[in-house]
């Protein structure tokens, strides 16, 4: 959230004045976007990221759905993620779910083979952190699958071990033949 421009004892506020030498990512991205789409009423974006970047794309989107960006949501066709850890808790799934549906918002998060990243931090009882969405899994032959939230649930599992050893030996094998 900090990356976004978190002010740590007021939040995230709707309108920041921002200072030319430090501007703050969430408010920079949202000003260009809110001037692209007032000039054409035709233009639509996408929100896309990989890994870290991809946490932050689906946090800007939230960001716009707590500040009523009604025009901006609108005007937004999808949010697209690759390797995106999860965000948030149960709370933030039900918040996101909701505003994606009443928005009609495209979701996908595209995970491949044993990537750790999307598995982090754990949904475990103890982080309580949730993934949400339709998640498009590519196993190590690029085959897709749509999955529910998790693939490979339990990715933490020591009976998992041996077969994510051989997918990392069938990987390092394939890098050397790929034409």
């Amino acid at each position: 959230m900090k990356a976004l421009g978190l002010i740590e004892k007021e939040g995230l506020i709707k309108e920041l004045k921002q200072d030319n030498h430090h501007p703050l990512a969430y408010y920079t991205i949202r000003r260009h976007l809110r001037n692209l789409v007032w000039r054409d009423n035709n233009t639509k974006f996408v929100v896309t990221g990989h890994s870290l970047g991809g946490a932050l794309a689906i946090l800007f989107t939230a960001i716009l759905a707590l500040h009523d960006e009604e025009l901006l949501l609108k005007r937004l066709e999808g949010v697209y993620t690759f390797g995106q850890p999860r965000v948030g808790d149960e709370v933030f799934q039900k918040f996101m779910e909701k505003q994606m549906e009443v928005h009609d918002i495209k979701y996908h998060r595209i995970v491949y083979s044993n990537d750790l990243v999307p598995r982090v931090p754990s949904d475990s009882p103890t982080f309580l952190f949730k993934h949400f969405g339709k998640c498009l899994y590519y196993n190590s032959f690029y085959k897709q699958k749509v999955k529910g939230i998790n693939p490979n649930k339990n990715y933490f599992n020591l009976r998992a071990a041996m077969s994510k050893h051989l997918t990392a030996i069938w990987e390092l094998i394939r890098s050397f033949i790929i034409p």
